[in-house]
């Protein structure tokens, strides 16, 4: 009303008849939804069009219209205790996720992501819009995250996306890497490992020019070397591990690690090793290293126990270790009990497939049946 600032976005526009109850004739758009008799009492399907419609919007809950509304009008002040909070919920979101999955927090982040894209508009200071930038890349990324530990890998790919627009915004090459580190292991999981090498590769670059540290780059050393491993490049795999060692050798307790990459120890380290040489089919130095690694992983991480306990078994079974081998996986099918994470569920599954040659053993035919009500 007061000519600033200007809404010269049609989709707000629309939010704002549609929560307020003005017809469309009214602003200029074509008659609401809610203007017409219900088409569920002419026995008409409701078509979404969901290709046009924002990802953000799909996810939103019905009825958070009013709420984006009266959001906008009242405006938000940001202030440094503002900015804290957001870091404590998403530093608590890393916990959970990594205790839980990400499903039940995947409402939460999106909510927060849209407050955040909110608070920016309100928010003139360059130092506040650049925190403001970084936390909603965070949390974009964390949104996509959460899409892809669900195997929903286009929806994951957008908020990755949207991700790399909010870092790109404040030229924040660090974190620009590691959202692309992120989709490299997606290119991974979607066998796509030329794409996955390319994205680790790019991710090292960005790493790099950004002076990087030798963790960060250590883990994304380690993204391309599960690449290479997929295409069963023995070379190239083991070239990318020896350097993902070489920068670990050189972390120092005084190094400027990115709070999101702090994650990479050297026990994650061992067990990726460990992963990645038993792609490659080298199962008995794999092994070792896998066990050395799970023993070492804290408890409150079950969804990474759930994950390394699988590759443990499945290195055990490439070694015909049948009984072992059912065993261990029989605990990856306990913890994917208190872990909502379908990637969990397909490598189970995946395992599943793999027992076949191994029906007639007791064990492998007594966790077949397991698995296979699980997936039922």
């Amino acid at each position: 009303m007061k000519g600033r600032p200007k809404i010269t976005n049609m989709v707000v526009i629309e939010r704002i008849a549609d929560g307020l109850r003005i017809p469309g004739r009214m602003l200029g758009l074509a008659d609401r939804s809610w203007e017409r008799p219900s088409a569920s009492y002419e026995g008409s399907p409701v078509v979404v069009d969901h290709a046009r419609t924002p990802q953000s919007a799909r996810d939103a809950p019905t009825g958070g219209d009013l709420d984006d509304i009266l959001a906008i009008a009242a405006g938000s002040k940001v202030t440094p205790n503002v900015l804290r909070s957001l870091q404590v919920s998403i530093e608590d979101y890393w916990r959970r996720d990594d205790q839980h999955g990400g499903a039940a927090l995947r409402p939460a982040v999106i909510g927060q992501l849209r407050y955040v894209a909110v608070v920016m508009r309100d928010t003139v200071d360059p130092n506040y819009r650049r925190s403001l930038h970084g936390i909603a890349a965070e949390l974009a990324r964390l949104a996509g995250w959460t899409y892809f530990d669900a195997r929903q890998y286009s929806a994951a790919q957008g908020y990755f996306t949207e991700s790399l627009r909010f870092a790109r915004e404040i030229d924040d090459r660090t974190f620009i890497a590691n959202v692309l580190a992120c989709l490299s292991l997606q290119a991974t999981y979607q066998a796509k490992p030329q794409n996955a090498i390319t994205l680790a590769r790019a991710a090292q670059d960005n790493a790099l020019l950004a002076g990087g540290t030798p963790r960060l780059l250590a883990m994304l050393s380690m993204r391309e070397a599960f690449g290479h491993a997929s295409t069963h490049d023995r070379d190239a795999a083991h070239r990318a591990i020896t350097e993902a060692h070489h920068h670990f050798g050189r972390v120092a307790d005084g190094d400027d690690d990115p709070a999101w990459v702090r994650y990479f120890d050297h026990t994650k380290l061992t067990v990726d090793t460990g992963i990645a040489l038993g792609q490659l089919g080298e199962t008995g130095a794999a092994e070792p290293l896998i066990a050395e690694g799970l023993k070492a992983e804290p408890m409150a991480n079950q969804r990474g126990r759930a994950f390394h306990t699988f590759w443990l078994a499945r290195t055990q079974l490439q070694r015909r270790e049948v009984e072992l081998a059912c065993a261990t996986a029989g605990e990856a099918l306990a913890l994917s009990a208190v872990v909502e994470s379908p990637r969990v569920v397909a490598h189970l599954q995946e395992f599943h497939q793999l027992l076949r040659p191994y029906r007639s053993s007791a064990s492998a035919a007594e966790l077949s049946g397991r698995i296979g009500g699980m997936a039922g």
